[in-house]
């Protein structure tokens, strides 16, 4: 198993996305800290899974094309694009799979690559915020999509059922 954090806006959507990718074991939402000057606390999920059924190039990806990385994210913000690397190599990876995407889109990559050093959980009653109640309006207009886009283009890394 492996672990990684990714930030990207809203953890409630970043949370909704990777709960439903084959081969994540856990998922869970709060916020995430690095060195400075990335030290002030960001929205973000932090994952637990399996890189021979995900691999990590492929979370990262889905990843970057499921939030508005290339938005005017601040460093310091609350909401940052980035990937918190936990182990040695998922820099690299990181580094590669932001590149390209990057390169396809003909733009800039703001999507940070981080340590990942501190995360504390949201609040219960917001954790799985998807899953207790996917009718939420918040969940139709802005989680929706984003899980459209993920069984459209990543058919098959989406959980059956």
């Amino acid at each position: 198993m492996m672990r990684i954090g990714l930030g990207g806006g809203c953890h409630w959507c970043t949370e909704g996305v990777v709960q439903a990718l084959r081969g994540v074991e856990t998922v869970e939402q709060g916020f995430l800290r690095a060195d400075p000057p990335s030290d002030a606390w960001a929205e973000g999920v932090v994952a637990i899974f399996d890189p021979a059924i995900l691999p990590l190039d492929t979370l990262i990806e889905i990843h970057l094309r499921t939030h508005s990385g290339g938005g005017g994210y601040s460093p310091n913000g609350r909401y940052r694009s980035a990937v918190h690397v936990c182990e040695a190599g998922q820099a690299d990876v990181a580094q590669a799979v932001i590149t390209r995407v990057a390169a396809e889109r003909g733009e800039a990559a703001p999507t940070l690559i981080l340590p990942f050093r501190d995360f504390t959980p949201s609040e219960d009653r917001y954790q799985d915020y998807y899953r207790t109640d996917p009718n939420r309006p918040f969940c139709r207009r802005y989680i929706d999509p984003k899980l459209d886009f993920l069984r459209a283009q990543f058919a098959n890394m989406v959980r059956s059922g």
